[in-house]
């Protein structure tokens, strides 16, 4: 926290220094101004260089332009003075325009201003060191002019990206190199083409020759503006989309709070991003934390959160008045609090924080809002999973007391009142109450065998134990090792296997031990193959045996009459999941089943 609040700190000292520097450089500029001839020149080009501003092409950290060439044409016609002026008084007036944070109105126009007037001075001074000859001077006055200002100006941003305590990553330079590479380029093309209609001797320039010749570039500008945002909204969509579809897979799994922290990220960039959940009791949980947010007031806490009724967004002067504000870090300037909103009820809260102020544009509210929809739909659903799992418990906690009060407690009853029966024939009738006590040990041994069964339909499922691939491998090699059966089993996995919910590895694992003890008790095969098939929209499971066949009319006929026949209980297990379940199958040519898992029937789940 006191490193966050230290670089926080630093970086708005040297914006700070920058602002001071660049605005000093301004009015020294505005002191040396001389009258000009024909002021609607300069009104034309302040309008141009305005709207180049105003249409800059956005990436992660910022933005970039393609006003120098304007800023350029203005430089050769005017000089440094009133060409920093009109620099500076365009950009001013686009970051007012467009409601930008305080410090960006000081900072932007001043660094670009700071970087102009550096440039003027490094060329004017290293030119005439350097003795060009008349043809090459004007290229190499151009390309040390440019190349100075975009070393300067791109050197002041990423001193400040590094400094904040944002993460300045190397793609995100790159992202900003290229379009800046972008911007220097079409520079260098309208400054060599300025210099070649300046020698040809073709007279002094107007308004309409200024027109025409950069119209083009604010074309240019506007359009590479528009593509840009709309390859980014693109690409916004695409990450929310995908968040969504990946969200609903998570639904099933425990420990789903470091997926979604993960998916969040994607998405919306942040500092710090908190989710809250609340009961239905009203109480608040701290599901997920990506910071230092401390709650130790439970009570402040929900009083805060349930006043939340939409998403709200926060900024410098009035982050204290937002709930939690007093467990926010310090350096905290900027937080959005996303209500998380179920037919009206509320679910949840996410927040999220940055240590600038104003970081959050429109578009990181609507995403923000969106993933709150989102996610209050899913912690819906999973109160409804947990709902349906203590049902189901009880249910068959009921079920078990069911079994134990009509079955193993009534065998008990009646071996105890026959053993009281005994006792009291034990001297007048001996032979009678030897055969009830052996009648009742016998009952007792058929309660115990009744009562280890129960054990062990109770034990876990091996792919809950194990997961699928290795309760697959452990049965084969079970099978293997009991010489008496002289069958070769062998398993094959194809594909990357995905995200298996419980119901799915069971009734995999279930068809295949099925298909395995029909190949045992019915088939007489020598071989059994077995084949799992991850592909892309579907799981399909292939089990392949050279017994000695069946009639599939003559099983289905026999299947009827006998409830728990096998080929039955594998087409209960398929339905379970929705898949598709099919046997191949004749008379001396052994045994084909094939079944096909649906995306809809696997996904979700977590497979060990």
């Amino acid at each position: 926290m006191k490193q966050t609040s230290s670089r926080h700190f630093t970086a708005q000292l040297f914006m700070t220094l920058i602002s001071a520097i660049g605005w000093s450089v301004a009015v020294y500029a505005a002191f040396g101004v001389q009258p000009v001839r024909d002021p609607y020149e300069l009104l034309f080009l302040i309008a141009f260089i305005f709207i180049a501003e105003y249409f800059p092409m956005p990436f992660q950290k910022g933005n970039s332009s393609l006003t120098f060439p304007i800023v350029y044409l203005a430089y050769l016609l005017y000089g440094i003075e009133i060409t920093c002026v009109l620099y500076f008084s365009a950009v001013l007036f686009t970051t007012l325009i467009n409601q930008r944070p305080l410090r960006i109105i000081f900072f932007n126009p001043a660094q670009l201003v700071l970087s102009l007037f550096l440039a003027d001075k490094i060329t004017n001074w290293a030119v005439p060191q350097l003795g060009f000859a008349d043809s090459a001077l004007s290229i190499f006055f151009l390309l040390l002019f440019i190349g100075s200002f975009y070393l300067i100006n791109n050197g002041i941003v990423d001193i400040v990206l590094l400094l904040r305590p944002e993460k300045y990553t190397f793609s995100t330079w790159l992202q900003k190199s290229r379009a800046e590479l972008f911007s220097f380029s079409i520079s260098m093309v309208y400054g060599m083409l300025l210099h070649y209609l300046g020698n040809q001797n073709r007279g002094d320039g107007d308004i309409l020759s200024y027109f025409f010749f950069l119209s083009p570039l604010i074309f240019l500008a506007i359009i590479s503006s528009v593509i840009i945002r709309l390859s980014a909204d693109k690409q916004r969509l695409k990450a929310l989309f995908h968040f969504s579809s990946e969200l609903n897979k998570a639904i099933p799994i425990s420990g789903w709070e470091n997926e979604i922290k993960g998916l969040i990220k994607e998405v919306v960039s942040y500092e710090e991003s908190y989710l809250l959940t609340r009961d239905e009791k009203g109480n608040w949980n701290l599901a997920i934390a990506d910071g230092d947010l401390v709650l130790s007031k439970e009570v402040a806490v929900a009083e805060a959160l349930d006043q939340v009724k939409s998403t709200t967004v926060y900024n410098k002067s009035d982050i204290h008045l937002s709930p939690l504000a007093q467990h926010f870090n310090p350096a905290i300037q900027s937080a959005v609090f996303a209500p998380l909103i179920f037919e009206n009820e509320l679910v949840g809260c996410l927040i999220m924080a940055k240590t600038r102020t104003n970081s959050f544009i429109v578009e990181d509210v609507h995403s923000i809002s969106t993933i709150a929809n989102q996610l209050a739909i899913f912690l819906k659903t999973q109160m409804l999973f947990s709902e349906k799992e203590q049902r189901i418990l009880l249910e068959e906690r009921n079920r078990i007391a069911h079994d134990i009060h009509d079955g193993i407690a009534q065998i008990l009853a009646g071996a105890v009142m026959k053993f009281d029966a005994a006792a009291k024939k034990i001297h007048s009738h001996p032979q009678d109450a030897q055969w009830l006590v052996n009648d009742s040990n016998n009952i007792l041994r058929g309660a115990l065998q009744e009562i280890r069964d129960s054990i062990y339909a109770l034990r876990p499922y091996p792919t809950e134990q194990h997961g699928l691939y290795m309760a697959i491998k452990n049965k084969i090699e079970e099978l293997n090792r009991d010489k008496a059966l002289d069958l070769d089993i062998t398993f094959e996995s194809r594909g990357i296997q995905p995200k298996l919910n419980l119901v799915a590895e069971k009734a995999i694992f279930s068809i295949i031990q099925e298909s395995l003890h029909n190949c045992i008790k019915h088939a007489c095969a020598r071989k059994v193959g077995i084949l799992l098939n991850y592909q892309r929209d579907q799981i399909l499971l292939t089990v392949k045996d050279d017994g000695i066949g069946f009639s599939l009319y003559e099983a289905m006929t026999a299947a009827m009459k006998e409830p728990h026949y096998g080929i039955l209980q594998m087409n209960e297990d398929a339905e379970k999941v929705g898949a598709a379940f099919q046997i191949e199958s004749s008379k001396n040519n052994g045994t084909e089943i094939f079944v096909r898992i649906p995306k809809v029937g696997f996904e979700g789940g977590q497979s060990k």
